[in-house]
């Protein structure tokens, strides 16, 4: 109803029963007031799961109220609201259940907001102690201070079931919990120091008795390839990351130490050949389950084949890569058969994009890229989603391929995206007309696809009852 636009005030008087376990409010946020806020508190007292995001025409003091009500939830978004300090203490007083919390972009939290959140300072007692995910994204310090640094420091050490922490300081929090030099943090003396956290910490886990300190955090955002020795040290169990990568020479050998790694994203601010990656890949590349590559460039084609060959267990994949290809020629493709990734058991989405380093395109053929896009289509038999972008070759006898023989391949495919690339109608239709279950065709800049193409499709959809979204401009 909130997708549709077809919450009225009215209406939501009417969904607020005390049968509700679940709330998500975010998509009427404009109706959430302070009156909506009281009856959601007098008449909804099992909730377990309450979204209140952009919900910002609730005062704080209706917010507090609110969450002293409700000491049974267990997933709760306040992000772009009125929360603040008196809002965390009665969340970490209240929600001794709760497991997933969102705070950001909200403007009335700071640093020492967060706490009140972690350690009850009225009973003396840590609080929110079952907390596994928490978003604090949108909160920086104050002028040149380090006191957020020392905030998500405290935060990282008070919480021990937090698996997930968002904020873009959080690795340097992790830095200073590394070295263990507490002596310039200034905490509030109401709060357990530092150091008495990390002593806590160390002994509630006698497997660290004598060796460094680590944490249980499985999902890192935004870390920063100068911390990943830091991160890979403290964090020695994540299972996703996403690594910004600057312009080194190569990638750390801290990459190495992950060995529960499963989620990678690397993103680089300037652009960095894709062959540092393949000592990585072949390290990790068995247990990768999701990889994201975006600015690297490709000077040798043998790269990226190599890059996919390593990876054989993905579900998801993505790359957004440059080509910068030499001119000394390009083997045969007949010459690439032996090169054929394996086969992608359980890959559901692929995306691919590229475009030239350099304004002028390489005159030279790119057949080993053409021969992996078809070497993965034929042989990823649970591929759903597929994006291609600015692909410099056409796209009709890749699928001309791949459809032949009926049935035998994207079968399972529902969207396809082709931005900018080269295909004609016919293949379009030949897509149609194939087994599988597109129900979502973007064509944008498709520069063979014409209006009257659109409109033609357009007409086909309508005639044959197909349930199908086309998309082009």
């Amino acid at each position: 109803m909130g997708i549709k636009r077809r919450v009225t005030r009215p209406v939501l008087h009417l969904l607020l029963v005390p049968q509700l376990t679940e709330l998500d409010l975010g998509r009427c946020s404009q109706l959430v007031t302070k009156d909506v806020a009281q009856m959601i508190s007098s008449r909804c007292k099992n909730l377990s799961l309450l979204y209140l995001q952009r919900c910002s025409r609730i005062p704080s003091d209706a917010l507090v109220d609110l969450i002293e009500s409700l000491p049974s939830l267990k997933k709760l978004d306040l992000s772009d609201t009125q929360c603040n300090t008196q809002v965390l203490s009665a969340v970490g007083s209240t929600c001794r259940n709760l497991c997933e919390l969102n705070i950001s972009d909200c403007k009335r939290l700071s640093a020492d907001s967060l706490f009140h959140l972690a350690y009850d300072v009225t009973a003396g007692s840590f609080s929110c102690q079952g907390l596994q995910v928490l978003s604090v994204d949108g909160l920086e310090p104050s002028g040149k201070s380090r006191d957020l640094v020392w905030a998500l420091a405290f935060v990282l050490l008070a919480l021990p079931s937090l698996r997930f922490l968002e904020n873009e300081f959080v690795s340097e929090a992790l830095q200073e919990i590394l070295g263990q030099q507490f002596a310039a943090a200034q905490v509030d003396p109401r709060f357990p120091s530092l150091e008495e956290l990390a002593r806590r910490r160390m002994a509630m886990r006698a497997d660290q008795a004598g060796s460094r300190l680590t944490l249980p955090l499985k999902e890192l955002l935004e870390v920063e390839e100068t911390f990943l020795p830091t991160v890979c040290a403290v964090c020695p169990h994540l299972t996703k990351a996403i690594v910004l990568l600057d312009d080194g020479s190569a990638l750390s050998p801290a990459f190495y130490t992950w060995h529960t790694l499963t989620d990678l994203t690397l993103d680089c601010s300037r652009p960095r050949n894709l062959a540092e990656l393949l000592p990585v890949a072949a390290m990790l590349g068995a247990q990768m389950q999701s990889l994201s590559v975006d600015g690297f460039y490709v000077r040798d084609e043998l790269s990226f084949h190599m890059v996919l060959n390593h990876c054989p267990n993905l579900q998801k994949f993505s790359a957004s890569i440059f080509l910068s290809l030499r001119g000394q020629g390009s083997p045969a493709l007949e010459q690439d058969a032996v090169l054929t990734p394996p086969r992608f058991s359980h890959l559901v989405e692929f995306t691919l994009s590229l475009c030239h380093l350099h304004t002028s395109a390489p005159s030279q053929p790119i057949p080993r890229l053409r021969a992996n896009l078809l070497s993965v289509l034929q042989n990823s038999p649970c591929l759903k989603s597929l994006e291609l972008f600015y692909l410099p070759f056409c796209l009709d006898e890749v699928f001309e391929k791949v459809l032949e023989p009926r049935g035998a391949a994207l079968v399972h495919l529902c969207y396809l995206s082709l931005l900018q690339c080269q295909v004609s109608i016919s293949t379009i239709h030949l897509l149609l007309a194939a087994d599988n279950e597109l129900n979502s065709l973007h064509l944008d800049k498709c520069p063979d696809i014409y209006r009257g193409d659109y409109e033609e499709l357009l007409r086909k959809v309508s005639r044959e009852g197909l349930d199908l979204h086309i998309q082009w401009q």
